[in-house]
């Protein structure tokens, strides 16, 4: 019936696992919980324990192999047919297993959704809170009509994940989960947006934030020297602002004002009000640098750069 997938990093899961397992019960329906910590540099022992539990397993990797791979093996290892993904710093409510249950038969995937405590003021998460509120925790339709994926909690059925899988040759933080939506919707996949938001508990700080958006950017600049989403590149907004840009021959101007303002805008960025307006541009900017670096700053996809490295689920 159920297969409860969770990637693990440097978090203690047993609050969401013990939840997820008494909904799961109470449920009546047959399911699974499948743990996989990605060599942690600090595992909980909390963890480890709830390898005890009916129908948990958990298991730790001796090297950390990325937020693509680690999906996939998890997915190879799952036992049935739906797949239900949930990031490690996940908190549900009350209802969550039930809400995605009648969606259990057929070639559907289907979006829960993100939600932010509202409770949450601390102005070291400044920037992810104000980030997540205003473009992650929409409604249903909202997420519709922007045409949202993102894979901190979402539902596939095993036949179509290994149709695609999560493209492996994307390291570090960011675009793992847009690709796959958007080679979904190229294969034809409904995809179904609902109302059944898990809450966002790992909060990066700062800085943190601001290092993943970075590496972020740096993965979609790889897969435009790849050329191989050219559905990705033509519908990204970012990529939009960049090729206006660089048509207009000021690649060179973009990347120095960044460099002479990017320490203004870490700083903005950071502050207690940090804006979003101004989040677009240093990514922009960054993007910018990247291009007129060369790419120095990063490495290639692959070592062939082709498409032979993708490994499906």
């Amino acid at each position: 019936m159920l297969s409860i997938l969770i990637p693990v990093y440097n978090y203690d899961i047993s609050r969401l696992v013990g939840e997820l397992h008494r909904q799961g019960t109470e449920a009546a329906v047959d399911f699974e919980i499948l743990i996989l910590d990605d060599a942690s540099t600090r595992p909980s022992p909390a963890n480890e324990a709830l390898g005890r539990l009916p129908f948990v397993s958990y298991s730790r990797l001796p090297e950390n192999i990325g937020r693509a791979r680690i999906r996939n093996r998890l997915a190879a290892a799952a036992a049935y047919e739906n797949l239900l993904f949930l990031d490690c710093d996940a908190e549900i409510g009350c209802g969550f297993i039930n809400n995605y249950l009648p969606f259990c038969d057929g070639e559907s995937v289907v979006l829960g959704g993100i939600a932010y405590d509202e409770e949450e003021k601390n102005p070291a998460y400044s920037l992810r809170l104000k980030y997540g509120r205003k473009r992650e925790a929409r409604p249903a339709p909202e997420r519709e009509k922007h045409r949202s994926f993102a894979t901190f909690n979402f539902l596939i059925p095993a036949s179509v994940l290994k149709r695609v899988g999560f493209d492996e040759r994307l390291r570090g933080y960011g675009n793992e989960d847009t690709l796959l939506g958007y080679e979904l919707r190229a294969l034809g996949v409904p995809l179904y947006q609902i109302d059944n938001p898990a809450l966002h508990r790992g909060l990066d700080e700062n800085p943190v934030f601001l290092e993943k958006t970075r590496q972020s950017v740096a993965n979609l600049f790889r897969l435009l020297r790849e050329e191989d989403y050219a559905s990705l590149l033509q519908s990204s907004q970012l990529l939009r602002s960049y090729f206006r840009i660089r048509k207009l021959g000021l690649l060179p101007t973009a990347s120095f004002l960044f460099w002479l303002f990017r320490r203004g805008l870490e700083a903005q960025l950071c502050s207690p009000s940090p804006s979003l307006f101004l989040f677009d541009l240093y990514k922009l900017g960054y993007l910018c640098r990247l291009a007129g670096e060369g790419m120095t700053a990063c490495q290639p996809l692959s070592e062939n750069g082709g498409k032979n490295n993708r490994n499906p689920a």
